[in-house]
């Protein structure tokens, strides 16, 4: 079976890719491969669903460029397919004095990414948008919101079909071997030939480049993020979206509230290191992801790095009680028995021999491939943007 195309990975990335590229060429013949049994089984369907507007990106970086592109397009998206979502807003709030100059930094970044309708809030103002909030200051960002990711990727799998494109679930890639005419990918389901094959492994994304025969340039390392949801009782603390300052000098953002598309309230996440790629729980235990990551110096010298960081982060997982005093930073009106266990998401964080962290966006390509091997947040918000910019490479060899 021959294809022009063959995307690996039904997250919301791959989806994204095979439909921007049936729409710039819809005679070619395109063919999606996913693992499990269903599309956005992972980073996709596990996510808190927010639309990101790109206020925290390096001005001039691919994440800021396709945010605030991609946040466009996916409202437009939505509207299009009735797909539910809600422009509710957030606020950005400093609880003391040190986060104030960050703060600053956050509003020029903002405005430099052209984020539409920005204002800073005093006490009384945020008072006003967030009643239970604390905080001296903060920005308010009315571009964000939330959305419903896991139909968005169905409706995309949807456009995909009747489009003339192929999508082959519980299909699992072994090998994707390098041909005369392009690449033969070898499969659980068959082996099938291609021109061009884009890989969008996310938790898998290194090994998928160590299967067509390449060295990954990144390791990636599974960061659990575990969530609380708010009883319904106590959901009139948050109205819409409450983020902290993000401090620099840490690779995470830091615990949150977020309202949910379909109803409830999620605070979190935390970040821990997974014991799986897929390790959604404690208990989930695969020996051979754990003993990659152990034995991968990057994450030896990641920990080195950020000791204290690592180590809160597993207490908070750990006590309810710590992650209650996190969250009274934002809301302090929240309580321990306010809280009841939600869901967990799993990052597949890009991290290089030396400890850091891959925070852009970062492909690597060679003749007829293209791997996706690091896709953090915003790729959600930005997959659209992000698909067009794949195929317009893809289309460059695709003759």
């Amino acid at each position: 079976m021959k294809f022009d195309l063959m995307v690996v990975g039904g997250g919301i990335v791959g989806l994204a890719t095979a439909h921007r590229l049936l729409e710039a060429r819809p005679q070619l013949k395109v063919l999606l491969l996913e693992k499990e049994s269903k599309l956005a089984a992972h980073q996709t369907g596990n996510n808190s669903g927010v639309l990101h507007s790109g206020l925290y990106y390096k001005p001039g970086s691919e994440k800021a460029r396709c945010a605030v592109q991609g946040l466009q397009q996916m409202l437009a998206f939505c509207r299009a397919h009735g797909i539910a979502h809600d422009q509710c807003g957030k606020i950005v709030v400093a609880t003391e004095e040190s986060e104030l100059p960050r703060l600053e930094n956050l509003w020029e970044r903002g405005n430099a990414n052209g984020l539409l309708g920005l204002r800073k809030l005093s006490p009384q103002q945020i008072k006003e948008i967030e009643p239970h909030a604390a905080g001296i200051a903060a920005i308010h960002v009315p571009q964000e919101g939330i959305v419903d990711y896991p139909a968005v990727c169905e409706k995309l799998g949807e456009l995909i079909r009747q489009a003339g494109g192929e999508i082959k679930l519980n299909t699992r890639v072994g090998k994707i071997v390098s041909t005369a005419d392009g690449w033969t990918v070898i499969t659980s389901a068959g082996d099938f030939q291609t021109k061009f094959v884009v890989t969008c492994g996310g938790l898998h994304a290194d090994r998928l480049v160590r299967a067509a025969g390449q060295m990954p340039t990144a390791k990636i390392v599974p960061f659990r993020g575990e969530y609380y949801q708010i009883k319904k009782e106590r959901q009139s603390l948050v109205r819409h979206l409450i983020y902290p300052v993000p401090d620099p000098k840490f690779p995470f953002l830091g615990v949150h509230f977020t309202r949910l598309i379909h109803g409830g309230i999620e605070a979190g996440p935390n970040a821990v290191l997974a014991f799986a790629r897929e390790g959604y729980k404690w208990s989930d235990f695969n020996l051979r992801d754990f003993t990659e990551s152990l034995c991968f110096p990057g994450l030896w010298k990641f920990m080195a790095k950020y000791p204290s960081m690592c180590g809160y982060e597993i207490r908070r997982s750990l006590s309810r009680a710590e992650f209650t005093r996190s969250l009274q930073k934002l809301v302090p009106d929240i309580r321990e028995d306010d809280l009841e266990t939600g869901g967990a998401g799993v990052r597949a964080q890009a991290m290089l021999p030396e400890g850091k962290l891959v925070e852009d966006f970062h492909f690597e390509e060679a003749r007829g491939i293209m791997h996706v091997i690091n896709a953090p947040s915003p790729a959600a918000t930005a997959s659209l943007a992000i698909g067009a910019k794949i195929v317009e490479k893809v289309l460059t060899q695709l003759k």
